[in-house]
């Protein structure tokens, strides 16, 4: 990785749909060099289309202009595969002081008899949805969209990586891959208070179209660049999965929003592999001279991070009702801030 990064490159993904495998894989390399150099760049080139991201927002705005106690009955405490919403305060990472934000949290809208969640997988399941009119068909109209865009890119990481292109891809059949509504309130006396602390995602990568300032990344030398949104581009992170596939050759680049005066929405879709996928170094990557990863299994690692950040999942194991997964991970194991801890 490039120590010193000041900026995140922009790169025009609107090849990977090209009917030319050279033209594919020539973005594909680029995507490849950036999530090398950098582990954080803005796409341009989607096929999701502004409009739809303008319902999306304006849905979000309705489900979050509601009372307190009306956003309640969709607190994510009440459901049993990881949905609804999240109050201001309930999630904070690595124990550091809790987030100034709200959120909703959805992800693939499995039925109340898919055998998963049957069975008590933790985060597959169905959607909470709230009684804001058009907000479900909204919220999965774009969650389909951008699970397309993030197929895409799963691909080209294969290609770039010179793997066969199939590598991670046949592992995405039926993901936990989480979409987060995010709201932080407007403060108009707010000067450097935390918005989310600074931390890893805990997929394979995530695609993020914010409102406005705030996000900002840490780079190999320790300093904080800012990353503003770029009209008509997402912003794509490395998670924690593509770092162990690659044995940190891509690394899962620590990121935190500081919080601004203004109102922001934000709108990660943290794209995962199935639940059960062993995700361990590639045998490209699995060196005899140096320390080798052990594996993960995917959604397990999900969980357990999932579990050690939010405050109804906190209380459970600290009552011995919740137990986390063997091999579970503290947080802050992958990424920068991790990598210059051991340095």
């Amino acid at each position: 990785m490039s120590a010193a990064f000041q900026s995140v490159p922009v790169i025009d993904i609107s090849g990977l749909r090209s009917c030319d495998r050279a033209e594919r894989e020539w973005v594909a390399a680029e995507l490849g060099a950036a999530a090398r150099e950098v582990g954080f760049f803005y796409i341009a080139g989607t096929a999701v289309t502004d409009e739809l991201f303008d319902r999306l927002l304006s849905a979000t705005k309705q489900f979050f202009a509601l009372p307190i106690d009306e956003k309640m009955k969709s607190y994510i405490g009440l459901s049993t595969c990881h949905r609804g919403y999240v109050p201001v305060g309930e999630e904070g990472f690595y124990s550091d002081k809790p987030d100034f934000k709200e959120a909703f949290d959805t992800a693939l809208d499995l039925p109340a008899d898919d055998p998963d969640h049957l069975a008590g997988n933790p985060m597959l399941g169905p959607n909470v949805w709230p009684g804001v009119p058009g907000f479900a068909d909204t919220v999965t109209e774009y969650y389909q969209a951008a699970l397309d865009v993030g197929r895409d890119l799963l691909w080209a990481f294969a290609i770039a990586l010179q793997e066969d292109p199939d590598t991670f891809t046949r592992h995405a059949t039926k993901t936990p891959s989480q979409l987060r509504l995010i709201h932080y309130p407007c403060n108009p006396e707010a000067e450097d208070a935390q918005g989310i602390g600074a931390h890893t995602d805990y997929e394979c990568f995530t695609l993020l179209k914010p409102t406005a300032p705030g996000l900002e990344i840490l780079n190999g030398a320790g300093e904080w660049i800012d990353v503003p949104p770029i009209p008509g581009t997402f912003v794509v992170n490395v998670g924690d999965m593509l770092e162990l596939w690659t044995n940190g050759a891509f690394v899962a680049t620590s990121h935190r929003v500081r919080k601004v005066k203004q109102e922001r929405y934000s709108f990660p879709l943290f794209f995962n592999v199935d639940y059960r996928t062993v995700v361990q170094p590639l045998p490209q990557f699995a060196t005899t001279d140096g320390p080798t990863r052990p594996a993960l299994v995917a959604g397990e690692h999900l969980f357990a991070q999932t579990a050690q950040t939010f405050a109804y999942l906190r209380a459970r194991l600290a009552s011995g009702d919740l137990v986390l997964p063997e091999g579970s991970l503290e947080t802050g194991t992958f990424g920068q801030q991790a990598l210059q801890s051991r340095n």
